[in-house]
Parts: structure tokens; sequence; C-alpha cells
């Protein structure tokens, strides 16, 4: 339909411009449009959300608005960097600082406006901003991840490679077998390292993507710290430590995850061996509430409190040279946490430094209406 009259022109004009503010106002990222000098002259709600403002914007200078920070937290001057942009550009690495003292991150478009030849209408600039501080958090932690991972898979790989290479060396001199053994001992050591990262990796993929199962079963608490007594008691014995188990006599079935509950108590008595020079380590089980307490106790190095804070995160090494010392992924515990949480249990720690640690983990009874007995 073409328009006859200025009134219909007028019309067809405004119902233009009414779509065109419906669609910017549909739109989930934040839209500014400024003038030439970067006054505000026009914005959709999402814009003011990611400012965090409820002000009318318009005639303000961008700059008093959209008060940006680089990533070393410097002061941005949000006028002058409208107005030198001659193309559009795009930008992830600005920050925004709220009056609750939190930063978010924020994708921003610049693109400048032109007028088209003979018009009258103004040029300006066209800001699209979105919060994207999860994103970068997602792909900080990537990055965190990839450069870990690395590391601990370079070094293991490194180690088990030049024992093998003087195992092969000596070897081929017609060497001591007993430099031999003592190389391929220490390969081997190296492997077992490594299964056990892909181990904590592949289980900390499903747990993450939400793919692990729990099958509930019913648990002979009795046989299984007898079994995990057995199977940690020679590496007790190599260090020349002592092994105790106390279980409550009265302690019935428990029904849960054998397969969590057996892992979950397994990592907190592989760290409890490693991190322990001298003395005990304590196997214990007894009723509470509706389960059971199980309890780690250790005479080992103990863990600082700022530590405790940390230790379940995925990653974290304390920078104790004691801990150093010792070979470890730092996915152990917190991959022990997301096990706990798929089977509710609880996990408190009691620790001294120099004098040893206690890990409680509360592991509740779960509905079992067909549980099938656990197999030994």
């Amino acid at each position: 339909m073409i328009p006859e009259t200025d009134q219909d022109r007028q019309n067809l004009i405004n119902l233009e411009h009414a779509q065109l503010r419906a669609l910017i106002n549909s739109m989930a990222d934040g839209v500014i449009a400024t003038d030439e000098q970067g006054r505000i002259m026009s914005y959709n709600g999402a814009a003011l959300n990611v400012l965090d403002s409820n002000s009318a914007l318009e005639g303000g200078y961008i700059g008093n608005t959209l008060k940006l920070f680089d990533e070393t937290d410097q002061p941005i001057d949000g006028t002058r960097l409208v107005l030198e942009t001659k193309t559009q550009t795009i930008s992830r690495d600005y920050r925004l600082h709220y009056s609750d003292n939190s930063i978010v991150n924020i994708y921003l478009s610049i693109a400048p406006v032109h007028p088209s030849y003979g018009s009258d209408s103004q040029g300006g600039f066209v800001l699209l901003v979105r919060d994207i501080t999860h994103e970068k958090s997602l792909e900080e932690e990537r990055d965190e991840f990839i450069s870990v991972v690395s590391h601990e898979l370079r070094t293991p790989v490194t180690i088990a490679e030049g024992n093998l290479s003087n195992a092969t060396l000596v070897i081929d001199k017609g060497g001591d077998a007993s430099a031999i053994t003592s190389a391929v001992h220490q390969a081997h050591d190296q492997i077992l390292f490594l299964s056990s990262l892909i181990n904590d990796l592949s289980t900390l993929s499903r747990a993450e993507n939400g793919t692990l199962d729990v099958n509930i079963v019913s648990i002979n608490v009795h046989q299984l710290l007898t079994n995990l007594s057995d199977n940690y008691r020679p590496s007790v014995e190599k260090k020349n430590l002592s092994l105790q188990v106390n279980i409550d006599p009265s302690l019935e079935l428990l029904h849960s995850s054998s397969l969590y509950v057996r892992e979950i108590l397994q990592n907190f008595i592989t760290n409890a061996i490693k991190y322990t020079e001298s003395g005990t380590i304590t196997i214990g089980a007894k009723p509470a509430g509706n389960g059971v307490n199980f309890t780690i106790t250790d005479t080992g190095i103990g863990i600082s409190k700022n530590d405790q804070e940390q230790i379940f995160n995925k990653f974290f090494r304390s920078e104790d040279f004691r801990t150093r010392k010792n070979s470890g992924t730092g996915l152990g515990l917190y991959v022990t946490r997301k096990l706990a949480k798929l089977i509710n249990a609880e996990i408190k720690l009691d620790s001294v430094l120099d004098r040893g640690s206690t890990f409680t983990i509360f592991i509740p009874n779960q509905n079992n209406n067909a549980a099938p007995a656990e197999k030994n």
C-alpha cells in the first residue's frame, strides 16, 4: 500500500518506529543509541539491567553512564572510546563495577551510524552490551583445566619415559639387574598415577554432566571396612604406620550406593596415608540418625585453616611443601564432594597443623524399596 497523503506517510513512519522500538525492547542484549557527540538518544530495558540502573538515560553522555574498566581495572573514557570508533568494533575485555562492589564482564559492540546521502537525519552510534561474566568464568575454568591437566600429564609421562629409557640403556649394556628393576618400578608408579588421573577425570566428567547413576543396595558396613582395611594395610605397613578399625557393634546395614560409598572412603583413606609420616590411621563407623557416621582419622601433617576452606575446590593443591612433595592432581576431594552430593552425604573436617585430621562423613539411608543385597 502506497501512502496517498502526508498524514498516511506520517502514520506509516510512526508505525515503523513503533515496530522498531518493540523489536529493540524485545532483545536480550542491551541496546543504546547515541548522537554524534555521544549523548544517549534511546535505549531498551535490557540496557538498564546490564547497567544495574533504574534511572532515565536520555541526554546523558555515554561515558558517564557506561563506566568501563579494562582487564586491569583501570577506568576507560567511554565517551572517547565511542566517538573514536570508525568501524564496528567488538570487545569482550571490558568490565563494569556495580554499587554493591561486584564486578561483571561485558560484551560490547560499538557501531557508527552514518546518515544516508541527502538525508536530514543525524549520525551517531549504536552500542550492544551483554553480561558475559558466566561465559568468561567458564572460559577461564576451561583454560585452567587444560593447563593443569597438561602439566599433570606431562610430568609422569616424562618421568616414566626417562626411567624406561634408562632401563633400556642398562639392558643394552648388560648392566646391573637391580638398576633395571628400580627404573621399571618407578616407571610403573608413574603409570599408576596416570591411571588414577584418567579415572578422576572420567568420574569428574560424568558427575558434572549428570550421567552418574546411583544404584541403591544394602551395604554390610562391617564387611566394607574390613575389606578396605585389608586392601590398604600393605600401604600402611610400608610406611611403618598403624591401621586401626573401630566399628560400632550395633551398626546395621546401610542403604546407599556401594560404589560411591567405597570410592568416597577410599579417597579419604588414601589421603590419610599419603600425608601421614608416623603414627596411626583410624577408620571408624557408628550409627547416626538415619544413617552412618564414617570417620577417617590420621596423625599426619594436618591442614591449615586457609586450606580447609579450599581443599574441595577443583585442582586445589596446598602450598605446604609437605603436601607438594607428594604427587596429586587436586581432583580427588573435588570428585569426592561430587559423589557425596549424589548420595546426600555430608562431610565435616577437623584438623590441626602438625597434629592430624579427622574427616567425618555422614551417609544417610536412601529409599531402597527393592534394594538388592550388596555383593562382596
